[in-house]
């Protein structure tokens, strides 16, 4: 793995991201809903910086499995009611920015009184939709990145820096999933069977 940016770096940027978003809105109330999973590390720093009055909740959009893209499918059974308030939907990375765009438009169903974005990362050539975040914190080559929450088949997450996923790092996660899904098909069998006795 090669490290991309670093803890104090990032850090930097969320503090950067934060008197932004501060000056902004100054102190209007504002409703934050992060993106999970992926932005649950941004999120919590993020909310760190800002003094206004703050409503939190968040959604779940997600539109890659096992490493493919796919439909998106969004749950918002954790999101806030944002009809006529001022919204800003934090996420981790905005690359072709399909999902974000596909988001923002059903948040719009919602009628809330704004919506706007802020990401930690964007990427660069990669965009394929016609919106820009509002907000961003750095912008990084096309490459996969892993680290403060972006993962590889839910690995790296955890770490806490951001950094482009090599070769060897995606044959060790790609190992460590097929290993827990053998073991979780494992576990339901050993399960049924008890069960049956």
């Amino acid at each position: 793995m090669r490290i991309l940016l670093g803890d104090s770096e990032i850090r930097d940027g969320v503090r950067r991201l934060g008197r932004e978003i501060q000056a902004f809105y100054g102190q209007k109330p504002l409703t934050i809903v992060g993106v999970m999973t992926g932005s649950v590390m941004f999120l919590a720093d993020l909310l760190r910086e800002l003094a206004m009055p703050l409503r939190v909740g968040v959604i779940q959009a997600r539109s890659y499995r096992d490493g493919r893209a796919g439909k998106l499918v969004i749950n918002a059974d954790f999101m806030p009611h944002i009809a006529g308030r001022d919204v800003l939907i934090v996420d981790d990375i905005f690359d072709t920015g399909q999902t974000l765009f596909e988001l923002t438009d059903q948040i719009d169903h919602l009628q809330p009184k704004s919506v706007r974005l802020a990401v930690l990362l964007t990427k660069k050539g990669r965009k394929r939709v016609g919106m820009e975040p509002d907000h961003v914190g750095f912008d990084i080559p096309n490459e996969f990145v892993v680290g403060y929450g972006l993962d590889y088949r839910d690995a790296y997450r955890h770490l806490p820096y951001v950094a482009i996923l090599e070769e060897p790092d995606r044959i060790a996660a790609e190992r460590l999933a097929e290993e827990a899904e053998q073991r979780g098909t494992t576990d339901q069998e050993s399960a049924a069977a008890a069960k049956r006795e």
